[in-house]
């Protein structure tokens, strides 16, 4: 008696479960990009905002400490030499911005200080962060 197996066909991989995990992996690698590049100041205690929005493509950080401390990208610096030190840093980049951290309970006339420093300085992309006001 001759048993008939059916018609043999060749193996193959299937290619949609493999399209499936490349996209995911995608996806979970933009977002991992987009969220480590957030912040890059110093933690301070941000004013609130009903309209806050998250600036990503500015590049230079100031952060204005509630102690009076200015900081570049973390490095404390005299309110003097910010427009020179940003002027540097700013030839370095094309169509720079600045990220402004400034803490809450900052007075409005070293904020205005710092502010007329960063303009001094030729930079006129500023982000004044701050975070988002709870909803009740």
């Amino acid at each position: 008696m001759k048993v008939s197996l059916g018609v043999q066909r060749r193996a193959r991989i299937e290619i949609l479960p493999l399209i499936d995990i490349v996209f995911l992996l995608l996806v979970f690698f933009i977002y991992a990009m987009l969220s480590m590049a957030v912040h890059r100041g110093v933690p301070v205690n941000l004013p609130t905002s009903s309209s806050a929005r998250i600036e990503r493509e500015l590049l230079l950080s100031v952060t204005i400490k509630d102690s009076g401390e200015i900081l570049l990208d973390q490095n404390r610096i005299p309110l003097k030499d910010l427009a020179r030190l940003l002027k540097l840093r700013a030839k370095q980049e094309h169509s720079p911005g600045v990220l402004l951290f400034a803490d809450k309970s900052v007075p409005c006339q070293l904020l205005v200080k710092v502010l007329d420093q960063i303009r001094m300085a030729g930079l006129s992309r500023i982000s004044l962060q701050t975070t988002m006001e709870s909803q009740p």
